[in-house]
Formats: structure tokens, sequence, C-alpha cells
């Protein structure tokens, strides 16, 4: 099943509108028919699809004839549908949802989402694509005469078919801890079955491993092209026959294609979310609107930025981390995501206080590989009209956290005085710190002389002219840093006496700053 507000909201990256009022989030849609002029009596189905129909109010009264909840038009006219027309009138009192299509896309295309959209969308672990590989194991498991597991590269389990009571200790092992256990994993590699499945696509037969639990098996691997998506894993006595290990490798191409529409299926759904959220980002769209194709509240949000990194791939991490934050049924997940290059970035509400941010980045992260590093910073909370500036916020902060990955993720507005003293340190790494002045005077003097005059004089203006409490930072006598303080002057002018001259030597300090 799919619901009707999803499709309308994936529908509409194709440039197909909703003429009148949005409907309920929960509109469940299980079928698609469409109209076939010869057929006096239309097929009943959640959604029509009105091919050939120019008139829309036509096409809503089809639809009610047919007890549809939605009804897709496609007019020739530029403009599409009046909103305020009588079709839109009629669809509002009927109920029903009217989508007006672009002109310039296709009914094969429009057609090709609905149909894959609606009898294709049973959930899966991250809400999307098709749901039926149990029976599809089920099926598989009849014609090669035993109960068969299909799992994914890493052999965790995605579906099994029945009969299991047929099957061995390791299989049971496997099944209940939704993945091969790891004795076995290493029998396989040792073996050579994980390279072979990951190399052909040949059946290879594995023998008894009483010592393990494991009777005997055929696998073969799951594969659209060269890519690897898994493997089916069928219990047998001996090596399948010529019929049997056929059958095996054609459920094999059958298993890939149910898992080639389940990635479409998603991908398909990112590429929305993604699309639209790096414009409410970008500032090239309007609120209104972003919040109601994206299911956002009209309440405070923040943007949160997370980059996640591995010691030896460039992307893998981030491509990760984004469908950790994508996953779950779209509209009962709290944030919307999209990225960027190498940054992962979600709008999730959240207002003053932002432990809920912290907490959804380490929800988020928690099942990454252990040698994936993770750095987020979070953006002051804004309406959605001021999301863009949260998202340089959340920039700011993202680089700073990236300096102390040992801190919890760093909340703008909690550390915007730590992000500008970064910045100033950022900016003296890139050589762009003040070459002369008395900072710069007093730097090359310690360089020189083993001083430590720029460290005396942080702690003077820590400390607004106390020397004693100067010489406790220190860990010096009072009498100390008076002395150091007269020795400074004669080296370069300090202007201590002034205000401007105070901060600017506190900034070029920060700059010097590499610690």
């Amino acid at each position: 099943m799919v619901l009707l507000d999803r499709l309308v909201t994936i529908l509409g990256t194709y440039g197909t509108r909703l003429v009148g009022s949005r409907p309920a989030p929960d509109t469940v849609l299980r079928g698609v028919a469409v109209h076939d002029p010869a057929d006096p009596g239309p097929e009943e189905a959640d959604v029509l699809l009105a091919v050939g129909v120019q008139d829309p109010l036509t096409a809503v009264e089809l639809a009610e004839r047919s007890r549809s909840l939605a009804v897709v038009v496609r007019t020739a006219r530029e403009g599409g549908v009046d909103p305020h027309g009588e079709a839109a009138a009629g669809a509002r009192r009927a109920g029903i949802a009217l989508l007006a299509v672009d002109p310039s896309v296709s009914w094969g295309q429009v057609a090709g989402v609905v149909y894959g959209l609606v009898l294709e969308g049973g959930e899966t672990e991250a809400g999307r694509g098709p749901a039926d590989l149990p029976a599809l194991a089920d099926t598989i498991a009849a014609r090669v005469g035993g109960p068969v597991t299909i799992e994914d590269p890493r052999l965790r389990v995605l579906a099994y078919s029945g009969r299991q009571t047929e099957a061995d200790r390791a299989r049971w092992d496997t099944i209940l801890g939704r993945g091969v256990p790891e004795a076995l994993q290493h029998r396989l590699e040792a073996t050579g079955v994980i390279a072979h499945l990951a190399a052909s696509a040949e059946p290879v037969f594995l023998p008894p491993e009483p010592e393990l639990g494991m009777g005997g098996r055929t696998a073969v691997a799951v594969r659209v092209g060269r890519e690897f998506l898994g493997s089916l894993w069928a219990v047998c006595d001996g090596p399948l026959d010529a019929e049997r290990s056929a059958l095996l490798a054609e459920g094999a191409r059958t298993v890939a294609l149910h898992l080639l529409r389940t990635r479409v299926s998603a991908d398909l759904e990112r590429q929305v979310e993604a699309d639209l959220v790096s414009r409410l980002l970008e500032g090239a769209m309007d609120p209104t609107e972003a919040a109601g194709r994206l299911g956002l509240a009209a309440t405070p949000h923040r943007v949160v930025a997370l980059q996640a990194h591995t010691p030896d791939e460039r992307h893998s991490a981030t491509l990760m981390a984004f469908e950790r934050a994508t996953t779950g049924f779209g509209w009962s997940r709290p944030g919307r995501s999209t990225v960027f290059g190498s940054t992962v970035y979600t709008v999730l509400p959240c207002g003053a206080d932002p432990s809920p941010a912290r907490e959804w980045v380490a929800q988020t992260t928690r099942t990454l590989p252990g040698h994936v590093v993770v750095n987020a910073g979070i953006g002051a909370p804004a309406d959605l009209a001021g999301l863009s500036a949260s998202r340089r916020e959340a920039d700011e902060s993202l680089t700073l956290h990236a300096a102390r990955p040992e801190a919890a993720a760093v909340a703008y507005d909690e550390s915007w005085d730590d992000v500008l003293i970064h910045r100033l340190r950022m900016a003296s790494a890139s050589g762009r710190r003040p070459a002369d002045g008395p900072v710069a005077v007093l730097a090359r003097h310690d360089a020189e002389h083993g001083t430590r005059y720029t460290s005396t004089l942080r702690a003077w203006l820590r400390a607004q002219g106390d020397p004693n409490a100067a010489a406790a930072e220190l860990g010096v006598h009072p009498n100390t840093v008076r002395h150091r303080m007269r020795r400074m002057a004669e080296v370069t002018p300090l202007g201590l006496d002034q205000p401007s001259m105070r901060l600017a030597l506190a900034i070029a300090l920060e700059a010097y700053d590499q610690g």
C-alpha cells in the first residue's frame, strides 16, 4: 500500500499540481485504473488515470463513478486546471484529489510512477518499496524443494520461507539473529564461498558442517549486472540437479528485480525530498509551499549539518549517513534531509532547547560502523523562512565540532562565541592573520628570546587588567605579571588605555593562538 499524501508529493516533482484541498495524510491507496472510452462502466479503483480526457470536470465525474480517491488529468492547455474553476469545486465537494499533470509530462511517465508507487509501494525497513519478499521466498522454496533465505551482501536476513522446521541449527540461529552467526561467516570466508558469491552467478554447494550445526545447502548470488545485491540460500542434502539448480538461479534473478525496485522506490522518494530541502535551504522556494510538500509544521526548526568520514573511502560514509537520516516511512520521520557534497543537512523541528537535535544525531549515527568518524553542527532555531541562516550557522558549528570531535554536537546559539574565535583561528591557519601590529611583534619576540609576553597579555586581558587574577591563571607571582607588562610595553606600544585597542589585541591574540 501507499499513502495518497505520498503520491501527491512525489508526483509534484514531475510538474503535477494538487488542485483543491490536500487529502487526509492517512488516506491509503491500493489500486489503479485507466480510463477506457470504450467501456461505459469505469473500473473501480482508488486512483483513476483519466487518459484521453481533456475536460477536468469530466475527469472528476468519471472518478466519482469509479469511486476513486484521486483522479489524474492531463490537459493540453497552458496553466492546467483552474484551482477556482468548476472542476476544482466539484473535486472538493466529492472529496477527490484532483491531480493536474503538466502537458510536458507524458502519460507513460505518469503511469509508470503511479503504478510503481501504488502497486509496489509496500513498506520495507526504510518504509519504501515492495514488501513481498517473504512470499517470493515461499515460491522459490516450493520450486527447489527446500526452505530458503534471502540475505543482503553482509549476510543479514531480508526474508525467509516457510518450512523452516526442516532446517538445521545454523539456519535457526541465522533467522533468529537476523544474520549469519559470526563463526559461520568466518567459515564461509575461509572456504571461499563469500568470494565466489561476490564474483560469480553460478550456484555453489556447501557440504554439511556438523561442528557448526549446518547441514548441506546451495547458495547463489543475487545481482543486477555486475552489482552484488545479496544471496539466496536453499537447504538441500546434496548438490541440486540441473533442473532445481536452474530454478534457484531463476529465483535469484527474480529476487534481484524485487530488490532493484525497492532501491528505485527508495531513491525516488529520497530524490524528491532532497530536492525540496535543497531549494528550501537555498531560499529558492516559498516556505509555505515547502512546508506543505514536505509535511513541515509551522514551528521553529533547526538545520543540522552532519559529516561522516572513513579513513579509506571518500563518499561511502556520507551516503550511509544520508541513508540513515532518510530511513523510515517519510511522514513518520521528524526531519527532512538532503546532501550537498560531503555534508548531510536535515531540517528538524526543534525549539530553544537543542537537546532533541543532539539526540537525533546520536540515533542517526548509532548504527554506523565503528570506524566512521562523525561531526555535527546545529544551527539556531528559525522559522521556515529563516532556515538558510540556520544552515550557515550549522556549517560554522560543524567546523568547530570537527576541531574538537570529543565534544557533543555543537549548537550555534550555545557556542556562537567559540564559533567566532574558531573562525579567527582558521583565518590564522590559512595565512590571513595580521603580519604587523603589537601581537605580531610580541610573538616574534617570544620566538626569538623565549619570553612569554603573548600568554601574559592574553591572561591580563581576560582578567580585565587585574594582575592578581592574571597571575593565578599563569601560575606566577603578580609582580611577575607587572614586570612583564612593563617590559612588553618597551618592546612595542600597546595602547591598553584605549578600549578599541584592547579589543583588537584580544582578537589578534586569538588569531595567533594555534591551540
